[in-house]
C-alpha cells in the first residue's frame, strides 16, 4: 500500500510539459522542504499557470521505520525515493514525519 506526505502546493513553477509546481511540507523537527515535480505526480487537480495557491497536494512514500518520540508521538521514517523517486531540491529522499502527517488513502485528504 502507497504511503502519502500531506503537502502544500505552493506555485506554478514551469510551463515545460506536462507542468512542473513547487510543493512544500515540514518535518517533524520543523524544517521545511521543497519539491519541485510534475503537477499530475502531486495532484489530480488540473493545474495551470493561473492556478490559486496554495493547494493541497500528495507525496508517494514508503515506510523504512517506525518509532515513538520521548512525549510517545509515532514517528515514521520514509523515503520518497520509492516509489517515483522524488527529492527535495537539496537532493534529500529520507524524512523523519509525525505518522499524523501520512495518509494511506490518496482520495482522502
Amino acid at each position: 500500500m502507497t504511503t502519502y506526505i500531506r503537502a502544500e502546493i505552493t506555485k506554478w513553477v514551469s510551463d515545460a510539459f506536462p507542468g512542473f509546481v513547487e510543493c512544500q511540507f515540514a518535518d517533524r523537527f520543523g524544517r521545511e522542504w521543497v519539491v519541485v515535480e510534475k503537477a499530475s505526480v502531486l495532484t489530480d487537480t488540473e493545474l495551470q499557470s493561473d492556478s490559486r495557491f496554495p493547494q493541497p497536494g500528495l507525496i508517494a512514500c514508503e515506510v523504512v521505520a517506525r518509532h515513538h518520540d520521548d512525549a510517545g508521538r509515532e514517528i515514521t521514517d520514509i523515503t520518497t525515493e520509492i516509489p517515483w523517486a522524488i527529492k527535495a531540491t537539496d537532493g534529500t529522499a529520507r524524512f523523519q514525519l509525525y505518522a499524523e502527517q501520512l495518509q494511506t488513502d490518496p482520495n482522502n485528504a
